[in-house]
């Protein structure tokens, strides 16, 4: 990606984000840059040329290019905090994003596995043979069981979990700490991975494992510290049918739910600021029980 000129100090607004996690730096500084790059051709070299009118352009330009309403959303999101960032700043004297609409994300969740597809993906809860085998399962039955977020599951350092505990702690967006109880599953899993299981890992799988990353407790072939993609692909080889992982938190929500959990309880586990977010599942829940009423009920 070509970097805009330093003008724009996006990399200062970049390291302003203290709070922010390393996703959301990276996506921020994409879409900064991207934005730069266009406005340069249109003849706008610095931040202060910018107006609203050429922020409501470029909406309007990646709309054309096809782009979701999420993606636009979270570029729009971008400008609006670099923008507010330059003003406080002092580096401009007027906000252009000020107003300026963008179309709100979709909304859309991911599909909820059921409790047969869950139970069928994760087996009946023995530790299995073999370490890749198990640092899989332990991958899914964290990402299930307890609901962690893809970038909270590959942030785990070994230390996280300290036979007896049942429970961990993660550090989850905006860098805020949280323990969250892990499933008796997840917990026979994690005492084999940490009393031989990982060293049996690096041992096998590792090409070189004197480059392994010693703090991070789940790590790919190249000794790396476990990434999103490494966790899309230990779902593809579990799951019976395409599924992000993202999609694991949204079934162990849901499921919760519908076991009768309280919504105020599911927000702490789920490390959400505000309970409207949490409340985007009770709609889920609901609408499978109408699907289970309309299928089984001779009056539906």
């Amino acid at each position: 990606m070509v970097q805009a000129p330093p003008e724009w100090r996006i990399s200062e607004f970049v390291l302003s984000l203290t709070a922010a996690s390393d996703a959301t730096k990276r996506a921020y500084r994409t879409d900064l840059s991207q934005f730069a790059q266009w406005a340069a051709r249109g003849g706008i070299d610095r931040p202060d040329d910018v107006d609203r009118r050429w922020l409501r352009r470029f909406v309007s330009h990646l709309s054309v290019r096809g782009l979701s309403r999420r993606s636009v959303a979270r570029k729009a999101s971008a400008l609006r905090r670099y923008f507010a960032w330059l003003q406080r700043d002092g580096a401009i004297s007027v906000d252009p994003t000020i107003g300026l609409a963008a179309p709100a994300g979709s909304g859309r969740l991911p599909r909820v596995l059921s409790v047969g597809e869950m139970s069928e993906m994760l087996g009946d809860g023995s530790v299995p043979d073999g370490a890749v085998a198990l640092r899989d399962l332990l991958v899914l039955e964290l990402l299930y069981g307890s609901g962690l977020r893809v970038a909270e599951l590959c942030g785990l350092d070994r230390d996280a979990f300290r036979s007896p505990n049942t429970h961990i702690d993660v550090v989850g967006k905006g860098s805020k700490h949280r323990r969250i109880p892990l499933s008796e599953p997840a917990t026979k899993l994690f005492e084999a991975w940490c009393s031989g299981g990982s060293d049996d890992f690096d041992e096998a799988k590792l090409a070189r494992p004197a480059d392994r990353d010693n703090a991070a407790l789940l790590v790919n072939l190249r000794g790396k510290r476990l990434g999103p993609r490494d966790v899309q692909r230990i779902l593809d080889r579990h799951a019976a049918t395409p599924t992000h992982p993202h999609a694991l938190r949204h079934t162990y929500a849901t499921h919760l739910l519908d076991g009768g959990a309280d919504l105020r309880v599911v927000q702490e586990l789920l490390g959400h600021e505000r309970l409207s977010t949490t409340q985007i599942y009770t709609r889920v829940s609901r609408e499978r029980l109408r699907e289970v009423y309309d299928s089984a009920h001779p009056r539906a």
